[in-house]
């Protein structure tokens, strides 16, 4: 599917009515990092289960599996996937894709690995797109071989307000509730360890209302000293996440050292910490 506009609840709407009978699983392209194999695991998984269960309702056998689907390969998982087609023609897992073209599923071997799922006899997959040149993405292969699309236009003009909360913001501009609200969605998606030093940061802000900002240093030794990095390269590694999503800014102190804060009101900064434990 594609068009201007937010296809969102077009396509979940679609998943929930003429897909009601099947096994969905969803992929949201429009988050800023998602684990592929993960996702195929979660496949092979389902369908294992729900070869099982056919399989016992025709009392037929089915061979035992050798190995847990975690500890594959992506390729055996995908030979899994692209099984013998059984009797039943119901037999089948529905991927419905937001944003095929999204920042998490945009690299070049992901959408390898998207391609051959879709081309899996047990699998069918249904995606919206929303770049303009999202087509890029695939060669002939890949469009005429392997996903083999049906196009549909359907410009929804819908807002992207679930897609754009994902999208690295400027923290500082817009309200303090909308601010602290985004930079929530993104904190959640890091580890604990980088929650924990962004903590540090923002209670030593709130703290020090009139610092121009808390020196890099400082923050290096708190947070070795509570074990949240074990070296400087750890914490530049955090830093470089919250630059990215722009939870953090440097500014250069006045007596020339790098500084670090956190482009929130007072305000927002009290209600993202209260929301994060």
């Amino acid at each position: 599917m594609y068009g201007f506009g937010s296809k969102k609840s077009l396509i979940e709407d679609f998943a929930s009515t003429a897909l009601a009978e099947h096994s969905v699983v969803v992929i949201n392209g429009y988050l800023q990092s998602i684990n592929i194999k993960q996702v195929i695991i979660a496949l092979a998984e389902i369908l294992w289960e729900q070869l099982k269960l056919k399989r016992k309702v025709s009392s037929g056998s089915l061979p035992k599996v050798q190995q847990p689907f975690s500890s594959r390969s992506m390729d055996d998982l995908l030979v899994f996937l692209d099984g013998p087609e059984m009797d039943e023609k119901d037999s089948f897992i529905c991927v419905v894709v937001n944003n095929i073209d999204g920042p998490g599923l945009r690299d070049t071997e992901t959408q390898q690995y998207l391609a051959r799922l879709a081309s899996c006899s047990y699998i069918r997959v249904v995606a919206s797109i929303d770049h303009v040149n999202a087509p890029l993405l695939w060669d002939k292969k890949m469009v005429h071989a392997q996903f083999n699309w049906y196009w549909y236009h359907v410009p929804t003009f819908a807002p992207y307000k679930v897609e754009g909360l994902f999208l690295p913001l400027i923290l500082a501009h817009g309200s303090s509730k909308q601010s602290a609200k985004t930079a929530l969605i993104v904190l959640q998606s890091l580890t604990p360890n980088a929650q924990s030093v962004f903590r540090i940061l923002a209670e030593y802000q709130l703290s020090h209302p009139d610092d121009e900002g808390m020196a890099i240093d400082n923050l290096y030794s708190i947070s070795r000293e509570r074990f949240l990095v074990s070296s400087q390269v750890t914490l530049n590694a955090h830093l470089t996440e919250f630059k990215d999503h722009e939870l953090v800014k440097t500014k250069r102190h006045s007596d020339g050292q790098d500084c670090l804060y956190i482009p929130l009101t007072k305000e927002g900064l009290e209600k993202l910490l209260s929301e994060i434990s």
